[in-house]
């Protein structure tokens, strides 16, 4: 009968025992795992919040890079504003006879020594143009040609 007893108690205490410590465990492993889930979680919000950083930067500077184009337009916008305004004042009489004689003579004249000049550069560079050459020649045309078709509209 004693040994009954001691069985019993015996059978009893060590499913007792047992199950607390199998508890035990259970519960450590899950917090392990909460631990190691929150620490993975914590990384995934860490990535996510330097994307949104990056993306943040990269709208900035595109917006800065939007207003330096919109800035290099204007600025395109107002230097052919003022050279189409110095353009139709080449053209505008002032009212005195011998300015408006002087204004009419010197700009043919200074015109046809200009060319000449530059013809015999040209001929020296055996009719080649460079970079200089032709941005005189863009000038030109956009005065003579680009200010008439505007003064006339054809």
């Amino acid at each position: 009968m004693f040994t009954a007893i001691i069985g019993l108690l015996g059978g009893a205490t060590a499913r007792l025992v047992l199950g607390q410590l199998f508890d035990f465990i259970t519960k450590w492993q899950d917090s392990k795992n909460q631990i190691a889930q929150m620490r993975v979680q914590a990384e995934i919000d860490a990535a996510k919040a330097q994307q949104q950083i990056n993306l943040l930067q990269l709208q900035s500077s595109l917006g800065i890079k939007e207003i330096e184009a919109q800035v290099d337009a204007h600025a395109a916008t107002t230097d052919d504003d003022s050279f189409l305004q110095a353009v139709k004042n080449t053209a505008v009489t002032v009212g005195i006879k011998w300015v408006d004689a002087w204004n009419s003579v010197i700009r043919p004249f200074l015109a046809t020594i200009c060319i000449g000049l530059w013809m015999m550069a040209l001929w020296k560079q055996g009719f080649v143009p460079n970079d200089w050459d032709r941005n005189l020649i863009s000038i030109a045309l956009g005065i003579f040609i680009g200010g008439r078709i505007h003064a006339t509209g054809r």
